[in-house]
């Protein structure tokens, strides 16, 4: 399938990380409004902020995020960053997109929950108005943080009152802190009535991390990867409806995988999963989704009825409205009628 026609496929994206996701373009925008010295020769840059291709574990894949926390630290800042990583999006076609961030994060400088959630919000809605493009926020909980500091973000996050925060997430070290752990955050979470997604089965093999998640009630693992050799935690995982948010790439960066044959996707096809795919960081990955859907080709010999199925499955697994998932899913359709 020629690189071409991947682009102008229609898509969609449910596993995007904001400040993993920045241009080259904005970062340096961001810098300059930040008072920080960068690079300016793009090589440099990108170096920076973008992990190498052959990284020793999610540890040195996370230090590219070091560079970039910094800039998330005001408001301007965080609105134009969620407009530039819906804008990316909006440029390959995606129609719907979920972008996740933690607001711990960008609190080094005095910003409450609130104004980082509403400047991120606003960044979305203004992507929008200008591209069409549906965007809509997660908050992130770290794992490593404390329960009471996650629960307080959650609480003011919903308290923000902001109608694009659609879900929550847990991110962070899943290796010193497994799914249990977090058992009663997403409790917590699904009592403010907002859907779960959850990052599990990426770091260390832990797949006990993905079963823990399925027990929680949640709908969506993100990666997922351990699950590749446990074919009962896949009839499990398919008989309670989850979704998968597979992200390629960056499992290879991360050594998530050593080789492809320890990526879960043609198991949890096998086995009639939801699978959706997505970039994780756009920026340090150095991938789009177009990127990612070749790859997809290349090891796995999709066909467009194969990606118009995927997207047919993250519209109906996102966080979503059931009128936009309507919508949306007959958008898609449409869009692909001319490449069936």
């Amino acid at each position: 399938m020629e690189t071409s026609v991947i682009k102008k496929l229609a898509k969609t994206e449910l596993h995007c990380h904001l400040d993993g996701s920045l241009s080259l373009e904005v970062i340096r925008d961001l810098a300059k409004m930040a008072g920080k010295d960068l690079p300016q020769e793009t090589d440099s840059l990108k170096a920076l902020v973008t992990a190498p291709e052959e990284t020793e574990s999610l540890n040195d894949y996370l230090r590219a995020f070091d560079v970039i926390r910094p800039l998330l630290q005001t408001e301007e800042a965080l609105e134009l960053a969620a407009y530039d990583v819906a804008k990316q999006g909006a440029m390959e076609n995606v129609l719907y997109m979920e972008i996740r961030f933690a607001p711990e994060l960008s609190m080094d400088e005095g910003l409450t929950v609130a104004q980082v959630v509403s400047a991120v919000c606003r960044g979305l809605k203004a992507a929008y108005e200008d591209f069409g493009i549906y965007a809509k926020a997660l908050v992130c909980g770290m794992r490593q943080s404390s329960l009471d500091l996650t629960k307080a973000i959650f609480a003011e996050s919903k308290a923000s009152n902001q109608d694009l925060l659609v879900g929550m997430d847990f991110a962070g070290n899943e290796v010193d802190y497994p799914a249990e752990m977090m058992a009663e955050g997403v409790a917590f979470a699904q009592e403010l009535g907002y859907p779960m997604t959850f990052h599990a089965g990426e770091q260390c093999g832990c797949a006990m991390n993905i079963a823990q998640a399925i027990s929680f009630g949640v709908k969506r693992t993100g990666h997922t990867t351990a699950i590749f050799n446990q074919p009962e935690m896949i009839k499990d995982f398919v008989a309670k409806g989850v979704a998968a948010e597979l992200a390629l790439t960056s499992n290879f960066q991360t050594k998530a995988i050593k080789s492809i044959d320890e990526f879960p996707y043609l198991p949890l096809k096998k086995a009639g999963a939801k699978i959706t795919i997505n970039t994780d960081n756009r920026t340090v990955s150095d991938t789009n989704l177009t990127k990612e859907y070749k790859k997809f080709v290349t090891y796995f010999d999709l066909t467009v009825a194969d990606f118009l199925h995927h997207n047919l499955t993250a519209i109906q697994s996102s966080f979503a409205s059931t009128a936009e998932k309507e919508l949306l899913s007959a958008k898609i359709k449409e869009a692909y009628k001319e490449y069936l």
